[in-house]
């Protein structure tokens, strides 16, 4: 599944092609993905692209007039091709630009999204959302109050969007190995150094990810197959019976938060 430092990929990539130019159309070929395609959508002409951004994991197309809010669900991709490519059965949606380009969506399993908002402030899918990680308002003193009281263990914590966005599965498990602690630790007995260092590891771990991810940026260019999410340099992630790279005690899994965790039982305590 795609996570935050996918889509921030993705926009990067992207971006070039988009800013600054008109769309001339949008073709919709599936409109029910997760939710119906938004109709404003299909009547778009000579709109030009002002800008691109992220919220979560939803990529924000910025238009003249509004808004194009897409999310890539469980199997989404997007690239950039030419009207002469050929179209994949998967291929859902197309946004054709005025130079020749074409941001094409992908999506085998249909669980992404692509939605119209005249208001971003005003959008239901974000009000209830959480800051975002790499930001100033995602700090020690935030996530510690935040996690007063709560009886939830901290995985579900740290992967609850209102809380924080874009913390998905694999770097809850990466983040939490870091910080020498259990999935199922209690939420509410996390101490204020401890949050310090979740804090710090998270956005660690997400700015590398960023980075790395950078040199997948060609790959938005390949019209012969949608880019592959790049290959990221896990610890502890997927790694069931492999030794710990800290202790060497077999790295062990369990379901939280209804996801597979792994964790060292040496390393990682509740």
């Amino acid at each position: 599944m795609p996570e935050l430092p996918e889509v921030e990929t993705a926009k990067n990539g992207i971006t070039p092609y988009l800013e600054g130019y008109l769309i001339e159309k949008i073709i919709v070929r599936q409109p029910k993905l997760r939710w119906e395609v938004s109709p404003q959508l299909a009547q778009i002409s000579q709109q030009k692209i002002t800008a691109l951004s992220r919220r979560a994991k939803y990529l924000i197309i910025h238009t003249e007039q509004g808004y194009i809010i897409g999310h890539f669900g469980m199997s989404g991709s997007v690239r950039i091709v030419s009207a002469r490519d050929p179209v994949d059965k998967h291929d859902h949606l197309d946004i054709v630009m005025n130079n020749g380009k074409i941001m094409r969506y992908n999506d085998p399993r249909r669980f992404g999204a692509w939605l119209w908002s005249a208001n971003l402030d005003e959008f239901h899918l974000f009000l209830k959302l959480g800051p975002e990680p790499l930001f100033d308002e995602f700090n020690a003193e935030y996530l510690f109050k935040k996690s007063r009281k709560k009886q939830t263990p901290v995985k579900n914590f740290l992967m609850d969007n209102s809380v924080v966005v874009g913390v998905g599965n694999i770097y809850a498990n990466e983040t939490l190995f870091m910080c020498g602690l259990h999935p199922e630790k209690i939420t509410a007995k996390l101490t204020k150094a401890q949050c310090a260092l979740l804090v710090e590891k998270i956005k660690q771990e997400l700015k590398r990810a960023i980075e790395q991810g950078g040199t997948t940026l060609k790959d938005f260019l390949q019209p012969d197959g949608r880019p592959g999410y790049f290959a990221q340099e896990l610890q502890i992630y997927g790694k069931k019976g492999a030794p710990c790279p800290n202790c060497g005690t077999k790295i062990e899994s369990l379901v939280v938060a209804q996801r597979n965790s792994y964790f060292c039982p040496k390393c990682q305590k509740k």
